[in-house]
């Protein structure tokens, strides 16, 4: 018993040191190699930029490409068919693609969040088993822990994410989604199917956005709503069942409008009252006092009010789900 207890202790010991060794070379090797944990399985069909580092109890499949410069921490998994770009961290427990027909691109500079499943099946039950299926994700996004992303539906269509994205923990964006550049979710934002996301969009934490919705750049959704129709360029909502509560002109000052676009805040201003705060003045329906706002010299002359207006009209196409509603202070 205590020959074999001793052979034991030499082999352990000797397949710790190999391991040692081997995690060594490869970590403190030459300048570009790539860095990669003994515990970790890489398909020998997987294409690893230069200078790839990859920790323990990792998988990384057959048709995977991953860029130079990433980082796959502990227990991190990358399957399917994805792509990866340069400089890309994949935290600890996180998923990157599926094994589907179909595709996973992430861009260059992007941070997938502890346990976070980005580029798996959607949860359509019209998802054909089979159908290719596509997501598409930019540059400089950070998707933090517990957030889900997935792909699309359908092989005609994509889910994509544009540059400069913080989606914050426990938000969930499904299939077929299209999200622009440079938005803040806050935690626990869920977005159903098929919702357009602009530019510059912030929420609040705990909302949802009912699928086909557009949200306009610009715009802000106050915490624990419930958005259900469109949501028009530079507005602001709030409220259970989401309500128009007027100008995001605190995110409008954040993202850019300088002192000289400040005669366009006016301008919106002065539309907004015109549009939304009905008086004898302006008594008829909303395409009336859309109408209205288009032929009047003082406001139509700013660019930004035209993009609003179009905003609005763009709500009501057959395709769309209309605005908001809206409160008349007057009526109250």
């Amino acid at each position: 018993m205590l020959a074999v207890s001793s052979l034991r202790r030499l082999i352990f010991s000797s397949v710790r040191l190999f391991s040692r060794r081997r995690f060594h070379a490869d970590f403190f090797g030459s300048g570009e190699s790539s860095l990669i944990h003994p515990t970790s399985i890489i398909h020998p069909d997987a294409v690893l930029g230069q200078g790839v580092s990859i920790g323990p109890f990792c998988t990384v499949g057959s048709a995977v490409k991953i860029g130079n410069a990433c980082q796959l921490h502990a227990s991190s998994h990358i399957v399917g068919e994805t792509e990866i770009g340069d400089h890309c961290i994949i935290q600890t427990g996180a998923v990157v693609g599926a094994d589907l027909p179909g595709l996973t691109v992430l861009g260059h500079h992007n941070v997938v969040g502890h346990y976070a499943v980005v580029g798996v099946k959607c949860q359509d039950l019209k998802y054909k088993p089979g159908d290719e299926c596509f997501l598409y994700i930019g540059d400089h996004n950070d998707i933090r822990e517990y957030s889900s992303i997935h792909r699309s539906s359908k092989s005609c269509d994509k889910t994509i994410i544009g540059d400069n994205n913080l989606i914050m923990g426990h938000s969930h964006i499904a299939h077929d989604c299209k999200i622009g550049n440079k938005n803040i979710f806050a935690n626990n934002t869920l977005l159903a199917g098929h919702v357009v996301v602009e530019d510059y969009v912030h929420t609040s934490g705990a909302i949802a956005v009912h699928q086909f919705c557009h949200i306009g750049s610009h715009s802000f959704i106050g915490g624990g709503a419930m958005v259900t129709q469109d949501i028009p360029k530079f507005m602001m909502v709030s409220g259970g069942r989401a309500e128009l509560r007027g100008l995001n002109l605190e995110g409008l000052r954040r993202h850019g409008f300088s002192e000289i676009e400040e005669e366009d805040v006016r301008g919106m201003r002065k539309a907004y009252q015109k549009i939304f705060m009905v008086n004898e003045a302006n008594s008829g329906g909303l395409d009336d006092r859309l109408s209205q706002v288009e032929h009047d010299e003082e406001v139509a002359c700013f660019s930004a009010v035209t993009h609003m207006v179009q905003s609005i009209r763009e709500s009501f196409r057959p395709n769309r789900r209309g605005i908001c509603k809206f409160r008349n202070p007057s009526a109250s």
